[in-house]
């Protein structure tokens, strides 16, 4: 399983105009790391205790949820 890359996650995030951890989560693996399925990204987050930390925050409990915080959040 491909681990969370913090360092170049601090620096994706000096560039963005998203304010909420997550979404800039998000958008960080789907551009670093070419990552587009939620199943994926909500298994490398739960596998990080910092990314375990933001799904607790928002009560995601499984892949599901995370593509409806997904959906909800994003315009598509």
């Amino acid at each position: 399983m491909i681990t969370f890359n913090w360092d170049e996650y601090k620096e994706f995030k000096q560039h963005t105009s998203q304010e909420d951890k997550l979404k800039i989560a998000i958008d960080f693996m789907r551009s670093y790391y070419n990552i587009s399925s939620p199943d994926e990204m909500y298994n490398m987050l739960k596998a990080d205790e910092l990314g375990e930390m933001m799904l607790a925050k928002r009560d995601i409990n499984d892949a599901h949820g995370l593509e409806n915080f997904m959906y909800q959040s994003f315009e598509l």
